[in-house]
C-alpha cells in the first residue's frame, strides 16, 4: 500500500520565490501541496494561519511570504515589522502547535557588510540600529521564528531574482534597451542567486533533518556593477555601463557594502553545491529575457 504523500503548505506562493518553490514541489511527485498567495492567506492574522493549519494539517511549511521592497520598507517600517517579524512569528507558532517542520527565509541584509570573508552562519547579525528597515524586519523574523520554534530551519539568501516578480535583471535589461547608457552602483558586492535554483535547494534541504540557520545563494561573488554587465552582455545589448558610488546613486534603504554568504553548510547537509551566479544568470536570460 503507497503511502500518503506528505503534506507542505507554502506561503507567498504568488511571490518572486513563492511561485517557483511552489513548482519545485510540485514537480516533484512526494508532496500535497497547498500554495497559498497573500490573497489566500494574511499571516498577520492569526485567526486566518490557525484556521488554515487546522484544515490541511501541514507536515512542513515553506514559508516565502515577506514584505522584500527594500526601500519602501522605511517608509512602511510598521508594516514590514508586521510582515517579516510577527508574520513570521505568527507562521512559527502555529507550525510548532501542529507539529509542522517549518522552513523561513531570511537574507544578507541582517549583516552590517563589513566583513572581509564570506558570512558564516554562526556570525553574529549587525547592530539593529545600523541595519536598514528590511533588515531589521528580517532580523525581527529570525528572533520571532526561534522563540517560537527551535527546530525551524532558516535560510539566508541574498540577491534574489527570477521570471515571477521585479527583480534587478529584470529592471536593467529593460533600461539597457531604452537608454544610451546605465548607471549602477559598482561598491556592494553579493552573490546573484536565480529563484530556480534556490526553490530546488529548498526542496533538497526539506528532505533532509537540518535545522538552526544555513545559507543558500549561487556561488561566486560580483558588485552590481559587474552583475548589470554580465546580464547585458548574455542579452546582447550594446549599452554603455557606467559604475558609480552608493553616494552617486543614492537609495532610500541602506545596502550593505558586503554580504557574500558562505554556502558550506548547505553542501554538507546536501551534498549539492549551488552552480556559479554567472551560468544561472545565463539561463535567465536564454529562457526568460531575449
Amino acid at each position: 500500500m503507497q503511502e500518503p504523500r506528505k503534506r507542505v503548505i507554502i506561503t507567498g506562493a504568488g511571490g518572486l520565490l513563492g511561485t517557483r518553490v511552489n513548482g519545485a514541489f510540485r514537480a516533484n511527485g512526494d508532496w500535497d501541496v497547498h500554495a497559498l498567495s497573500h490573497a489566500d492567506l494574511d499571516i498577520t492574522q492569526e485567526d486566518q494561519v490557525a484556521r488554515v493549519f487546522a484544515e490541511v494539517r501541514p507536515d512542513l511549511v515553506v514559508h516565502c511570504a515577506a514584505y522584500t521592497r527594500v526601500d519602501d520598507c522605511e517608509s512602511h517600517r510598521a508594516l514590514a515589522d508586521a510582515v517579516n517579524g510577527e508574520g513570521a512569528g505568527i507562521v512559527a507558532r502555529k507550525a510548532a502547535l501542529s507539529g509542522a517542520r517549518l522552513i523561513h527565509f531570511s537574507t544578507d541584509y541582517v549583516f552590517e557588510g563589513d566583513a572581509r570573508r564570506p558570512y558564516r552562519e554562526e556570525d553574529p547579525p549587525g547592530d539593529p540600529e545600523k541595519l536598514s528597515a528590511y533588515g531589521r524586519s528580517k532580523l525581527l523574523g529570525e528572533e520571532r521564528v526561534r522563540a517560537a520554534c527551535p527546530d525551524a530551519l532558516i535560510v539566508r539568501t541574498a540577491w534574489v531574482y527570477g521570471p515571477d516578480g521585479a527583480c534587478f535583471p529584470r529592471t536593467i535589461l529593460k533600461a539597457a534597451r531604452e537608454k544610451p547608457e546605465l548607471r549602477v552602483v559598482n561598491d556592494q558586492t553579493g552573490t546573484p542567486t536565480y529563484a530556480m535554483d534556490l526553490a530546488q535547494a529548498i526542496l533538497r534541504l526539506a528532505e533532509t533533518d537540518a535545522r538552526g540557520i544555513v545559507h543558500v545563494t549561487n556561488t561566486g561573488q560580483c558588485t552590481w556593477y559587474e552583475f548589470a554587465c554580465e546580464l547585458v552582455r548574455l542579452a546582447g545589448l550594446n549599452v554603455r555601463v557606467i559604475p558609480v558610488t552608493t553616494e552617486e546613486f543614492p537609495r532610500p534603504a541602506r545596502r550593505p557594502k558586503y554580504s557574500v554568504l558562505d554556502n558550506s553548510r548547505h553542501v554538507q547537509l546536501t551534498g549539492a553545491p549551488m552552480r556559479s551566479w554567472r551560468e544561472a544568470a545565463a539561463d535567465y536570460v536564454r529562457d526568460f529575457e531575449r
